[in-house]
């Protein structure tokens, strides 16, 4: 089948999942003020690809079926198809301010990643491979939304899964049989969940031999039986638009995905019981920079809605002049410049992998995944400074509309801007650098890609420093600095 609308999105979505959130099972999660708003968000991405404006942008000829499928399901074959990926995540990106981390060209690129690394997962069973494979065919042709869920409940950190008290805390095997594998436990955080068709699993921390029985990679359906996901707290559902514009649009929800001896048929196990494999699976399929690809032009976006935000603040309440001011509007330039260009060198150096699939540059990629959780809170914190007070005066939209509405009028108004308009403005300000749904945003970028030092050791662990030390031993050798060891970069 073709490219999904966000009709035939939602529709996917009425199923019998068990999905929990405020102490109640959720009948339908299209419908329920906490995840509905959400979902719709969802489905105006599927809609993009069927929008004439964007169509090419974002889809591509399935090559067994000749449907146009979407594009993030595209195995790179040259720098052109890694560029046109990168747009295509720019659309859906700039769609959501970049608000929505796990829009499903995420994982479709993970899938995608994985897929054209078979052989890696036929070290564990050559069904395996085969299984990765059709899989990522499987996703594509229907146009699945996944989300992932990765990581061990905080319950004992300082324990491996193994020496956990209960050893069904964190998600594990159970047994076999003939339809498949059965698997208990639990895993976090299955962010966009409820609003997923299905869930990949896969480990996260590094695994010791004696955690075999939690070295395990599948995928199954939210639907399936056995699974439920309890959810946090909404941050904007039912809030309304104007006095929550980007929390009751964005918030993609998380959740605790608990597994009560769920059977995973075999068609969709990739790794069983392999601790080494489990530890290799990202570098050794490629899938970093498939990731980081999609990670970081949706980091542009965020960071290009912060400046776009400290802009117009700044123009509403006339500080637009102010040297004070330029330089904190400079300072989040100079971010979103920083993360722009890593998507431009990351695309321009794309080479294949040895898998033969071209991929971006990893170094640019990693840089911008290790300083971004960085970058973004110091850009929060310029817009709070931009903003001031105005972040808390902030009436709703039944003040703006009610009795008091002309001392509204005269005392919120913006420099040359209507009261009303100005206060949107600073609402949606303020959902974004004052209010829960923020301090998650926050929180989620802070920890992305992982805990941020061992993400900058691991940056310097696999840099390969070969050029700048050679560089170092010609200056101390007194050797010019214009001449270079042959074959070297220059």
């Amino acid at each position: 089948m073709p490219a999904r609308t966000g009709k035939e999105y939602i529709e996917g979505l009425r199923d019998e999942r068990e999905v929990w959130i405020d102490g109640a099972r959720v009948d339908d999660v299209t419908a329920h003020p906490a995840f509905a708003e959400g979902i719709r968000s969802i489905a105006h991405l599927y809609d993009l690809q069927h929008d004439p404006a964007f169509h090419d942008r974002l889809t591509y000829p399935c090559p067994e079926t000749g449907d146009d499928v979407g594009l993030s399901f595209l195995t790179p074959r040259s720098v052109d198809d890694v560029a046109r990926r990168g747009a295509a995540f720019a659309v859906w990106a700039e769609a959501t301010g970049g608000l929505m981390g796990r829009s499903p060209d995420f994982l479709n690129s993970a899938v995608t990643a994985f897929a054209s690394a078979p052989d890696f997962f036929a070290e564990g069973d050559p069904q395996f491979g085969r299984n990765i494979v059709a899989y990522h065919d499987h996703c594509r042709r229907h146009d699945l939304c996944l989300t992932h869920t990765i990581t061990d409940p905080q319950v004992d950190r300082s324990r491996r899964p193994s020496e956990q008290d209960d050893p069904y805390t964190v998600l594990g095997l159970v047994g076999e049989t003939d339809a498949g594998i059965i698997v208990r436990g639990a895993k976090m955080l299955a962010t966009l969940g409820p609003y997923s068709d299905e869930l990949l699993v896969y480990p996260l921390l590094p695994l010791a031999p004696e955690d075999a029985p939690y070295a395990l990679a599948f995928a199954i359906p939210v639907a399936t039986p056995g699974l439920r996901l309890i959810c946090r707290e909404a941050m904007g559902g039912g809030t309304g638009h104007y006095d929550h514009p980007l929390a009751s649009r964005f918030d993609e929800m998380d959740a605790l995905a608990v597994f009560d001896d769920v059977v995973v048929p075999w068609d969709r196990v990739f790794i069983k019981g392999r601790p080494d494999l489990a530890n290799r699976l990202r570098p050794g399929t490629g899938a970093p920079p498939f990731l980081a690809h999609q990670a970081t032009v949706r980091a542009a976006a965020k960071a290009g809605l912060v400046f776009g935000v400290g802009s117009l603040v700044a123009e509403a309440i006339g500080t637009a002049g102010s040297p004070q001011t330029q330089e904190k509007l400079g300072e989040i330039l100079a971010c979103l410049s920083a993360v722009r260009a890593c998507v431009r060198a990351a695309e321009a150096d794309a080479a294949p992998n040895e898998w033969g699939v071209h991929v971006p540059a990893l170094d640019p990629l990693q840089a911008s995944m290790t300083l971004f959780p960085r970058l973004y809170p110091r850009m929060v914190e310029l817009l709070q400074l931009l903003a001031s007070s105005g972040l808390v005066m902030v009436p709703s939209e039944r003040d703006v509309e009610g009795p008091v509405a002309g001392d509204i009028a005269r005392y919120f108004r913006g420099a040359d801007t209507p009261a009303r308009d100005r206060i949107a403005l600073f609402r949606l300000a303020s959902d974004l650098a004052l209010h829960t749904f923020g301090g998650r945003q926050v929180l989620y970028e802070r920890f992305y890609a992982g805990e941020p030092a061992r993400l900058l050791a691991n940056n310097y662990v696999r840099y390969d420093r070969s050029r700048e030390v050679a560089m170092v031993r010609r200056l101390l050798d007194g050797t010019p600095q214009s001449v270079r060891a042959k074959g070297g970069n220059s």
